[in-house]
Protein backbone atom coordinates (compact mmCIF):
# COMPACT_ATOMS: atom_id res chain seq x y z
CA UNK A 1 0.00 0.00 0.00
CA UNK A 2 1.14 3.49 -0.91
CA UNK A 3 0.00 7.02 -1.51
CA UNK A 4 1.56 9.81 -2.68
CA UNK A 5 4.79 12.38 -0.60
CA UNK A 6 4.47 16.14 -0.81
CA UNK A 7 6.66 17.88 -3.45
CA UNK A 8 8.51 19.83 -1.29
CA UNK A 9 9.81 17.09 0.97
CA UNK A 10 11.55 15.35 -2.20
CA UNK A 11 13.21 18.08 -3.78
CA UNK A 12 14.67 19.79 -0.48
CA UNK A 13 15.60 15.92 -0.34
CA UNK A 14 17.58 15.24 -3.67
CA UNK A 15 20.93 17.59 -2.91
CA UNK A 16 21.82 14.61 -0.07
CA UNK A 17 21.19 12.11 -1.89
CA UNK A 18 25.10 11.14 -2.68
CA UNK A 19 24.91 10.78 -6.47
CA UNK A 20 23.84 14.56 -6.69
CA UNK A 21 26.20 15.88 -4.08
CA UNK A 22 27.61 19.02 -5.21
CA UNK A 23 25.82 19.06 -8.33
CA UNK A 24 25.43 23.03 -9.51
CA UNK A 25 22.17 24.44 -8.85
CA UNK A 26 21.38 24.40 -12.62
CA UNK A 27 21.23 20.64 -12.40
CA UNK A 28 19.33 20.08 -9.10
CA UNK A 29 17.00 22.57 -10.61
CA UNK A 30 16.63 20.09 -13.68
CA UNK A 31 16.31 17.35 -11.81
CA UNK A 32 13.90 18.52 -9.31
CA UNK A 33 10.88 19.65 -12.32
CA UNK A 34 10.78 15.75 -12.93
CA UNK A 35 9.53 15.63 -9.32
CA UNK A 36 5.25 15.14 -9.17
CA UNK A 37 2.69 13.65 -7.08
CA UNK A 38 2.17 10.62 -8.97
CA UNK A 39 6.00 9.87 -9.37
CA UNK A 40 6.51 10.13 -5.47
CA UNK A 41 5.64 7.57 -2.72
CA UNK A 42 5.40 6.23 0.61
CA UNK A 43 4.92 3.04 1.27
CA UNK A 44 4.10 1.06 4.26
CA UNK A 45 6.17 -2.00 6.04
CA UNK A 46 5.84 -5.20 3.73
CA UNK A 47 4.76 -3.72 0.57
CA UNK A 48 5.66 -4.95 -2.86
CA UNK A 49 6.72 -2.19 -4.90
CA UNK A 50 8.05 -4.16 -7.79
CA UNK A 51 7.19 -8.20 -9.06
CA UNK A 52 9.02 -9.75 -11.92
CA UNK A 53 5.75 -9.06 -14.19
CA UNK A 54 5.05 -5.48 -13.45
CA UNK A 55 8.49 -3.82 -13.89
CA UNK A 56 8.61 0.20 -14.40
CA UNK A 57 11.19 1.66 -16.74
CA UNK A 58 13.22 4.43 -15.29
CA UNK A 59 15.41 5.36 -11.83
CA UNK A 60 13.91 5.05 -8.72
CA UNK A 61 15.34 6.71 -5.29
CA UNK A 62 14.84 5.82 -1.79
CA UNK A 63 14.38 8.98 0.08
CA UNK A 64 14.01 6.86 3.42
CA UNK A 65 13.47 3.18 4.60
CA UNK A 66 15.09 -0.07 3.44
CA UNK A 67 13.75 -2.11 0.35
CA UNK A 68 14.73 -5.95 0.15
CA UNK A 69 15.24 -7.56 -4.00
CA UNK A 70 14.88 -10.66 -3.90
CA UNK A 71 14.27 -13.25 -7.08
CA UNK A 72 11.87 -16.86 -6.46
CA UNK A 73 12.75 -20.33 -8.32
CA UNK A 74 10.07 -22.28 -9.31
CA UNK A 75 9.42 -24.11 -5.59
CA UNK A 76 8.95 -20.55 -4.52
CA UNK A 77 12.50 -20.29 -2.31
CA UNK A 78 13.65 -16.59 -2.25
CA UNK A 79 17.30 -15.42 -2.92
CA UNK A 80 18.15 -11.51 -1.75
CA UNK A 81 19.85 -10.37 -4.10
CA UNK A 82 20.86 -6.59 -2.40
CA UNK A 83 19.33 -4.31 0.24
CA UNK A 84 18.97 -0.87 -0.39
CA UNK A 85 18.39 2.14 1.96
CA UNK A 86 18.23 5.82 2.17
CA UNK A 87 20.17 7.47 -0.45
CA UNK A 88 19.74 4.06 -2.54
CA UNK A 89 19.23 3.68 -6.61
CA UNK A 90 17.90 0.99 -8.63
CA UNK A 91 16.35 0.71 -12.19
CA UNK A 92 16.72 0.32 -15.54
CA UNK A 93 16.88 3.46 -18.80
CA UNK A 94 17.97 2.44 -22.37
CA UNK A 95 21.67 3.38 -21.36
CA UNK A 96 22.22 1.49 -18.13
CA UNK A 97 21.14 -0.83 -15.45
CA UNK A 98 21.32 -0.26 -11.82
CA UNK A 99 19.98 -3.24 -11.35
CA UNK A 100 15.82 -4.48 -10.45
CA UNK A 101 15.20 -6.42 -13.63
CA UNK A 102 13.55 -9.56 -12.40
CA UNK A 103 13.50 -9.05 -8.71
CA UNK A 104 10.91 -8.35 -6.39
CA UNK A 105 10.98 -5.54 -4.35
CA UNK A 106 10.00 -4.99 -0.94
CA UNK A 107 10.10 -2.79 1.72
CA UNK A 108 11.43 -3.59 5.13
CA UNK A 109 10.16 -0.84 6.71
CA UNK A 110 8.29 2.35 5.74
CA UNK A 111 9.36 3.71 3.37
CA UNK A 112 9.53 7.11 0.48
CA UNK A 113 10.32 6.04 -3.02
CA UNK A 114 10.99 9.07 -6.38
CA UNK A 115 10.38 7.50 -9.62
CA UNK A 116 11.92 9.27 -12.73
CA UNK A 117 10.82 7.80 -15.85
CA UNK A 118 13.32 6.72 -18.40
CA UNK A 119 11.49 9.24 -21.20
CA UNK A 120 12.30 12.23 -18.60
CA UNK A 121 15.79 11.03 -17.08
CA UNK A 122 17.74 10.19 -20.99
CA UNK A 123 17.16 14.22 -21.55
CA UNK A 124 18.66 14.90 -18.59
CA UNK A 125 21.38 12.96 -19.43
CA UNK A 126 21.99 14.19 -22.55
CA UNK A 127 22.00 17.90 -21.20
CA UNK A 128 24.73 17.47 -18.15
CA UNK A 129 27.32 15.52 -19.03
CA UNK A 130 28.22 15.51 -15.03
CA UNK A 131 25.41 13.91 -14.28
CA UNK A 132 26.14 11.14 -17.08
CA UNK A 133 29.62 10.36 -15.34
CA UNK A 134 28.58 9.95 -12.17
CA UNK A 135 25.86 7.68 -12.98
CA UNK A 136 28.19 5.71 -14.66
CA UNK A 137 30.79 5.48 -12.34
CA UNK A 138 27.43 4.17 -9.89
CA UNK A 139 27.05 1.42 -12.78
CA UNK A 140 30.57 0.14 -12.86
CA UNK A 141 30.59 0.34 -8.78
CA UNK A 142 27.51 -1.16 -8.72
CA UNK A 143 28.84 -4.31 -11.09
CA UNK A 144 31.63 -4.83 -9.06
CA UNK A 145 30.09 -5.52 -6.28
CA UNK A 146 27.59 -7.94 -7.47
CA UNK A 147 30.47 -9.70 -8.94
CA UNK A 148 32.14 -9.98 -6.04
CA UNK A 149 28.94 -10.94 -3.78
CA UNK A 150 27.92 -14.03 -6.13
CA UNK A 151 31.87 -15.20 -6.35
CA UNK A 152 31.81 -14.98 -2.63
CA UNK A 153 28.51 -16.83 -2.58
CA UNK A 154 29.32 -19.31 -4.97
CA UNK A 155 32.77 -20.35 -3.76
CA UNK A 156 32.72 -20.48 0.05
CA UNK A 157 31.37 -22.74 2.27
CA UNK A 158 27.95 -22.19 4.51
CA UNK A 159 30.34 -20.59 7.22
CA UNK A 160 31.47 -18.29 5.10
CA UNK A 161 29.21 -17.50 2.83
CA UNK A 162 27.01 -16.52 6.22
CA UNK A 163 29.75 -14.29 7.77
CA UNK A 164 30.15 -12.94 4.73
CA UNK A 165 27.35 -11.71 4.07
CA UNK A 166 26.84 -10.44 7.70
CA UNK A 167 29.82 -8.48 7.15
CA UNK A 168 28.72 -6.80 4.09
CA UNK A 169 25.45 -5.74 5.54
CA UNK A 170 27.19 -4.63 9.13
CA UNK A 171 29.35 -2.70 6.94
CA UNK A 172 26.24 -0.61 5.38
CA UNK A 173 23.75 -0.92 8.13
CA UNK A 174 25.60 -0.95 11.52
CA UNK A 175 26.12 0.81 14.67
CA UNK A 176 29.82 -0.19 16.70
CA UNK A 177 30.63 -0.62 20.32
CA UNK A 178 32.51 -2.07 22.15
CA UNK A 179 34.30 -3.84 19.15
CA UNK A 180 31.14 -5.14 17.74
CA UNK A 181 28.97 -3.59 14.76
CA UNK A 182 24.90 -4.37 15.36
CA UNK A 183 23.27 -4.80 12.29
CA UNK A 184 20.56 -2.10 11.95
CA UNK A 185 18.20 -4.81 9.95
CA UNK A 186 16.09 -6.99 12.64
CA UNK A 187 16.35 -10.57 10.97
CA UNK A 188 15.52 -13.88 11.38
CA UNK A 189 17.30 -17.00 10.93
CA UNK A 190 14.74 -18.12 8.18
CA UNK A 191 15.67 -13.92 6.23
CA UNK A 192 18.91 -14.51 6.89
CA UNK A 193 18.66 -18.07 4.64
CA UNK A 194 16.83 -16.77 2.18
CA UNK A 195 19.20 -14.32 1.41
CA UNK A 196 22.22 -16.66 0.87
CA UNK A 197 20.16 -19.48 -0.89
CA UNK A 198 20.21 -22.03 2.70
CA UNK A 199 18.05 -23.72 4.79
CA UNK A 200 16.74 -22.19 8.13
CA UNK A 201 18.30 -25.40 10.03
CA UNK A 202 21.60 -25.16 8.63
CA UNK A 203 21.80 -21.45 8.92
CA UNK A 204 20.71 -21.73 12.78
CA UNK A 205 23.43 -24.11 13.20
CA UNK A 206 26.36 -21.89 11.76
CA UNK A 207 24.95 -18.78 13.94
CA UNK A 208 25.43 -20.83 16.69
CA UNK A 209 28.61 -21.95 15.85
CA UNK A 210 30.19 -18.40 14.87
CA UNK A 211 28.40 -17.31 18.32
CA UNK A 212 30.40 -20.00 20.32
CA UNK A 213 33.36 -18.58 19.34
CA UNK A 214 32.95 -14.91 20.19
CA UNK A 215 32.67 -13.80 16.17
CA UNK A 216 28.81 -12.88 16.77
CA UNK A 217 26.36 -12.07 19.45
CA UNK A 218 23.02 -13.17 18.47
CA UNK A 219 19.23 -12.52 20.06
CA UNK A 220 15.68 -12.32 19.30
CA UNK A 221 15.84 -10.48 15.51
CA UNK A 222 19.75 -9.23 16.56
CA UNK A 223 23.06 -10.01 15.21
CA UNK A 224 26.54 -8.12 16.14
CA UNK A 225 29.84 -8.85 14.51
CA UNK A 226 33.33 -8.90 16.31
CA UNK A 227 35.20 -6.59 13.76
CA UNK A 228 38.37 -7.73 13.84
CA UNK A 229 37.58 -11.58 14.37
CA UNK A 230 35.34 -11.37 11.16
CA UNK A 231 38.02 -9.49 9.17
CA UNK A 232 40.69 -11.97 9.93
CA UNK A 233 38.20 -14.46 9.77
CA UNK A 234 37.12 -13.27 6.01
CA UNK A 235 41.02 -12.84 4.98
Amino acid sequence: MYHHETIENITSFLPQIKIFESLPAEILYDIAQSVTRSNTYTLSKDAIFQTPSNERNGLFFVISGKLRFYKTNSAGKQHTVCILSEGGIFGEVDTFSLGARGTYVETMEDSIVFWIPTEQFEPLLSRHSELSLRFLAKMSKRLREQDELIEKLVFRDLRGKVLYFLNRLSNKFSTEKDGYRKIDIPLTHQELADMIGATREAVSLTLKELSNEGILVTGRRTIMIHTEKARKELA
